[in-house]
């Protein structure tokens, strides 16, 4: 169910509003800032692992999907929604999706990209059919694959990512399993502290502005279906903290707008998500495989709501 800032209308003593009549105090502002407040520990993480330069990735992506937004809502005379922080989330998790090294007009473009084509086009907030951070990332990666896989390690140095020393070495020179969990790693600046998302994540579950069956069924069926391809177990743990599991997991696979609304579509959800990041990783040419897959997943989301819709209350209609 898609929550509402309407007010239902004061009959004297009674509320008079259309089903269902579930009464919250939820905003989409209170929301999304539930979630950037989740993304602290990650952004923190980010400025002490990558420095100066995780900042001002973030202050772009931030600047440039919040003034497209007020441009492009100007423009066509819609209600000016910047002050509901949707924008803003988007701007971070399109930050937390490329590397430190990153030319700050690539980060721009795909805010911009995120917030008209995937965003506005399809009616704003509520009406995006996918995620605009990931749908933006894969473009960039798509246009500028040499920039967007160019990782740094903390230190500065150029280095693979864990993922990728798993493809092409099948682990041999991987870095301590310690050195993931806290984030002392290459990639991109918001998924590599595993303990920063877990955090965020857990947050958010308490929060109730998720609910723990997608990301947590999401990661087992990824790891699961992983030990299936015969990935050896100490290579597991890699596969989890690594790459952007963990990210995908809590904060992009529970987007409202492009997710199931009923649990039995969530659990599906979930499980494509976790079988396509397998496949991709274990069979497939890249070593990531999260932005891909709920993307897809994503896509299939209508049809998904439409197979596990419930009936609606009352009697049933007698066909004629």
């Amino acid at each position: 169910m898609e929550k509402t800032n309407k007010k239902p209308v004061n009959q004297g003593d009674y509320f008079v509003s259309l089903a269902p009549h579930i009464r919250s105090d939820d905003t989409v502002s209170k929301i999304m800032l539930d979630v950037i407040i989740a993304l602290v520990p990650a952004m923190i993480a980010s400025v002490f692992f990558f420095g100066l330069r995780s900042i001002l990735i973030i202050g772009v992506a931030v600047f440039f999907a919040v003034g497209t937004e007020y441009i492009f809502q100007r423009a066509a005379h819609k209600e000016i929604r910047i002050k509901d922080l949707s924008a803003v989330v988007t701007g971070i998790l399109l930050a937390f999706n490329v590397p430190a090294s990153a030319p700050l007009w690539m980060v721009a473009f795909g805010s911009i990209f995120a917030i008209i084509i995937v965003k506005e086009c399809f009616g704003g907030i509520g009406g995006n059919f996918m995620n605009p951070a990931l749908a933006a990332r894969v473009v960039l990666m798509a246009s500028w694959p040499n920039q967007m896989t160019d990782y740094i390690n903390p230190d500065g140095v150029s280095a693979a990512t864990p993922l990728a020393i798993i493809k092409e070495s099948g682990g041999e020179g991987l870095p301590a399993l310690s050195k993931m969990i806290i984030g002392d790693i290459g990639g991109v600046i918001g998924e590599t502290c595993a303990i920063a998302l877990i955090l965020g994540g857990i947050y958010l579950i308490v929060r109730k502005v998720i609910d723990w069956k997608t990301p947590v069924i999401y990661i087992l069926t990824t790891a699961i279906v992983l030990a299936i391809f015969k990935i050896p177990f100490n290579i597991l743990p890699y596969e989890i903290f690594g790459g952007g599991l963990l990210l995908g997991a809590f904060f992009m696979a529970t987007d409202y707008s492009s997710s199931p609304m009923n649990s039995r579509g969530k659990l599906i959800f979930a499980i494509g998500c976790g079988v396509i990041t397998a496949v991709i990783r274990a069979k497939g040419g890249l070593p990531e495989g999260v932005s891909y897959s709920i993307l897809l997943m994503n896509v299939a989301t209508p049809l998904i709501d439409k197979l596990t819709r419930t009936e609606a209350y009352g009697p049933k209609k007698v066909q004629r």
